[in-house]
Parts: C-alpha cells; structure tokens; sequence
C-alpha cells in the first residue's frame, strides 16, 4: 500500500451511463470513479450498480486506476453498493460524506464481511465542516484507508460560503485537511471545478491545488483531462533541477562527503527525496 501511485487527473465517471463508461477506456485519466451517488437518479441506482462492477472487473482500462462511487452510509443502496463493490473487487471503494473515524471502520467492516480482496482500498471524502474537523481522525483510522477527497460543492453549502475565483472561503478548511492527510502520510486529491466551459479558471485552480499541495484532482468532464494532467506534472525545468539535485547528492555519498550544493543552494536528505518523488512522477505510466 506504501507504494507512489500518479493520481494528477481523477474522472468522475456517471455508473448508470454506459456509453461513458465505454468512452472512459480511451481517456488519458489517471484514475477513474464510477460513481453511484450523486451522477445517478435514484431510478437508475441498481442498474448503475451493476454497470459499475462489471467495468471495474474489466480488463479494457489498461494502468488506469479503478474506483466505485459508492452512496452514503445510511442510504438505502448504501451495503448493496458495498457488497456488490466487494465483490468486483476495483482498485478502490470511495465513500461519500465520511464524518468519523467510526465511519472508516464501519466501512472497513463491511468490505471484510462480503469478501473484498486486499487490493481494494478506502478512499474517504471529506465533504462536511465536521469531516474537516475531524480530518486528522479519520485520515489516520485504517491501513486500508489511502486516499482522501475533497468534496468542496458540499463543503462550500455547509459553510454558507459564495463561489468565487481563489476559493477564499475554503481555504481554511483545505489546508487543515491537507495537513492531517500529510501527518498520516495519505494522499489528497482536489474536488472538482463545476464549469467546465471556464477553462482559464479550472487551469487557475489546478495550478493553486498543485501550489497548495495536493496530489490531484477530481474531475467531472474529459475536457479536463488534458489540462489536469499537464499543470500537475513537473515541468522540464523542475525534472532537470531535480536530476541535479539527485546526481549531486549520489555523487557526494560515493566520495564520503556529507555535504552538497546544488545551483549555489545546500542540499539535504529532504531535498533529495523532494526531487526523487518529482522524478517519479516523470516516469510513472511512462510519461
């Protein structure tokens, strides 16, 4: 589980909408979710059900990582979307509106009672002003909890707070959580950018999540694969600086020396690993 996974571009993908999920095996995502809760009427939950598992048993997505979008605990399809999820065995549940460390553990549960393998890990989303509170709680409550997600269209209701470019009224909350994400050494990734038709303002806010510190986004449309993907990646001049970096400091280790500088700058144990996790991300899916 301790193993650096690319996560830069994370789709929502709509369970109950066949076509798209067909499409979704071309698209250059990372990851993608299949999601039960919020893109399916409550008509079309069950049938989206189904649909869902059987993409995430598919061999047809190549490296991209697979999630179900599971409904909320409590919900009426919540532990049918458990145990159907158990048994497609995805890359990951991900579990809306957590608000507790009981919640992670009783999702725990339930995937060990109906038979998940291993491999199928809990990604939590952190939605509500109570979720952030208790962030650090809930991001250090199970092994097989990895991911954390910003759920900021819910966040931003219960905070009574308006939209506005920079995302003022949420930074607070985002950073508290991008702080006990790190603490426990779990990965965040950004919500969502609702239109998709603002291109500047969703490569704006891609840049302030990277800036920020976040992992990735989560997206709502393929046009913003693309975008996603390039502003979250380093750039040639951070993948050579950390090449320097790297070099430099193996080089000193070789000849005995305990200190090195790089581009007039010290270096030390952290930047070396800075740069070793920019390089990874350089060659992860061999891009």
């Amino acid at each position: 589980m301790g193993t650096w996974r690319r996560r830069h571009s994370v789709l929502y993908m709509p369970g109950a909408n066949e076509r798209a999920l067909e499409k979704a095996k071309g698209l250059a995502a990372d990851a993608l979710i299949f999601d039960l809760e919020d893109a399916v009427a409550p008509d079309a939950k069950v049938a989206a059900r189904d649909r869902a598992a059987a993409a995430s048993s598919s061999a047809g997505y190549g490296h991209r990582e697979l999630a179900i979008r599971v409904n909320g605990i409590g919900t009426a399809w919540h532990d049918d979307d458990i145990r159907a999820a158990a048994a497609a065995g995805p890359d990951a549940v991900v579990v809306p509106k957590v608000g507790s460390a009981a919640d992670v553990h009783a999702v725990e549960a339930a995937l060990e009672a109906a038979g998940a393998p291993a491999r199928t890990l809990i990604w939590a989303m952190l939605e509500t002003p109570a979720a952030v509170l208790h962030a650090e709680e809930i991001a250090g409550a199970s092994e097989r909890l990895t991911v954390l997600v910003m759920g900021t269209n819910d966040l931003a209701r219960e905070l009574q707070a308006t939209s506005q470019p920079g995302r003022q009224p949420l930074l607070v909350g985002l950073q508290l959580c991008l702080l006990a994400v790190r603490a426990a050494g779990k990965v965040l990734l950004d919500g969502v950018y609702n239109d998709v038709a603002d291109v500047a303002g969703f490569e704006a806010e891609c840049l302030q999540a990277r800036h920020l510190g976040f992992d990735g986004k989560t997206l709502v449309h393929p046009s913003q694969v693309e975008p996603c993907n390039r502003l979250f990646a380093p750039s040639e001049e951070e993948l050579a600086g950390a090449r320097r970096v790297v070099e430099a400091f193996e080089g000193a280790e070789r000849l005995g020396r305990g200190v090195v500088t790089v581009d007039g700058r010290m270096v030390e144990g952290l930047h070396v690993d800075q740069a070793r996790r920019v390089l990874a991300q350089a060659d992860d899916h061999g891009s």
